[in-house]
């Protein structure tokens, strides 16, 4: 099991409580936890599977790494194959029999792709009566990528980036990235040639949904390339995205290019999905750390989304009402939270959606008598296009900030959030944990200051 160390200014109940959030998603105990090996049958969280003719293995994610560990830990080196795409800088090149190669994240490129088209060519030669595990996490959508015909990994990449800095969320974004692809949307499962695959998954999206993680590669998609061009329209991007995208797109409308896989489908019984780790899994963790540290934990939601500026200002008012009202509950207690916010980029600045959150609820509660502590984060160890995983707040920080000379709100209406919490040293700076759950949201919350006392 990993600890991080937190920045030395964070409250140390709360990185007690986040690193509890961070060891619930391992990916390697996560797997070795659900899954295990007795002659020739495979147990997976309960169910069992017999009489395969030979084990093996692809998968990609930010997690990839950790979870294939995880299966040569638990089926004891009883692997015949496997290929997996991580990150780029994998500390090694093989787990074993499993082969490690790259891609890149958030958005695929040229090691993408031709990682891809290995992983594509792997599980297209495997043996027909053989078992596949498929190890699926946050990530996937960039690093396992292959391009729907005459849709090029540029059109997707741009397509992907205009979405984002647009504000959509993560299941308007892989509707459209499920139309552009071959592999995505429950499509992979046309080039596996395994009799049985199962898939490990460890859920970066709101709400858990298969057919978003990672886009749903053995998933049934509902979406369809109506939809894909609605998320387009909506955020004004017709014009802007390919004449490329915008030709296929029409096509798929007109039913000259396939659809993706859809519920109902004969080729999904080929395919056992199963989520391993996730942000409710990793909530409850934090939440009984928090009773064995003697204080009250209240899980407020692991499905927070939303424009970050605005989830703060409902979450200011949760924790002014319990503050001064008592209600729901009294303090001392402490929130926990979870999901994904998004963030409209309007400025130039340097931050991520985690410290926008933070830098907003700060901004928010401004310099009331309230006695909390605070950190947002990305359970990935990665916020937006800055270093951080996120940002620690409290009480006093607004006025330190205003002791410097900082404007909080000209940090903020410039999307530059980690510049301002950079300079305070109320960074948190994971480094990457190999792990994806989504956002985690902690708020301690201490009976109200009396006498100004801070």
């Amino acid at each position: 099991m990993v600890f991080y160390m937190f920045n030395e200014h964070m409250n140390s109940l709360v990185r007690r409580i986040l690193n509890s959030g961070l060891a619930a998603a391992d990916p390697r105990e996560r797997v070795r936890e659900v899954l295990s090996i007795e002659g020739d049958c495979l147990r997976v969280m309960g169910e069992e599977y017999c009489g395969y003719n030979g084990i093996y293995v692809a998968g990609f994610g930010k997690a990839s790494m950790g979870m294939a560990e995880g299966v040569y830990d638990a089926l004891k080196g009883k692997v015949e194959q496997g290929v997996i795409i991580a990150p780029k800088g994998p500390q090694s090149n093989h787990i074993g029999s499993i082969k490690v190669l790259e891609g890149e994240h958030p958005l695929p490129g040229g090691l993408t792709l031709s990682s891809s088209l290995e992983l594509l060519a792997f599980v297209s030669k495997l043996p027909e009566d053989s078992l596949l595990i498929l190890l699926i996490s946050g990530g996937g959508s960039a690093l396992f990528e292959v391009p729907a015909d005459n849709v090029s990994l540029e059109d997707i990449s741009y397509s992907a980036s205009m979405l984002m800095k647009s504000g959509a969320d993560i299941v308007e974004l892989n509707a459209v990235r499920k139309h552009l692809s071959k592999v995505k949307g429950g499509q992979l499962l046309r080039y596996i040639n395994a009799e049985k695959t199962i898939s490990l998954i460890i859920s970066d999206v709101v709400g858990d949904r298969l057919d978003s993680i990672a886009s749903g590669p053995t998933a049934p998609d509902r979406t369809t390339f109506q939809d894909a061009l609605s998320v387009i329209e909506k955020y004004g991007l017709l014009d802007k995205i390919s004449r490329s995208v915008r030709e296929h797109i029409e096509n798929g409308i007109k039913g000259q290019v396939p659809e993706t896989v859809k519920p109902g489908d004969p080729i999904l019984s080929k395919v056992d999905n199963f989520v391993i780790a996730s942000n409710i899994i990793s909530l409850k963790a934090m939440g009984e750390a928090a009773v064995l540290e003697g204080w009250k934990p209240f899980i407020l939601t692991s499905r927070m989304r939303g424009e970050a500026r605005e989830v703060a200002k409902l979450l200011a008012g949760i924790i002014e009402s319990i503050t001064h009202e008592g209600e729901p509950y009294a303090p001392p207690i402490i929130l926990l939270a979870g999901g994904e916010t998004t963030v409209t980029v309007r400025g130039k600045g340097i931050g991520g959606r985690n410290q926008e959150l933070c830098l907003s609820l700060l901004l928010e509660l401004g310099q009331r008598e309230i006695g909390y502590s605070a950190a947002c984060m990305g359970s990935d160890g990665i916020d937006g296009m800055s270093p951080a995983a996120g940002a620690y707040i409290d009480n006093s920080l607004l006025g330190e900030a205003y002791g410097m000379k900082m404007d909080p709100k000209r940090y903020l209406m410039d999307n530059n959030s980690y510049e301002f919490f950079r300079q305070l040293n109320r960074t948190i700076d994971t480094g990457y944990t190999g792990t994806n759950v989504n956002d985690f949201l902690v708020v301690v919350i201490r009976k109200p200051l009396q006498n100004g006392n801070r």
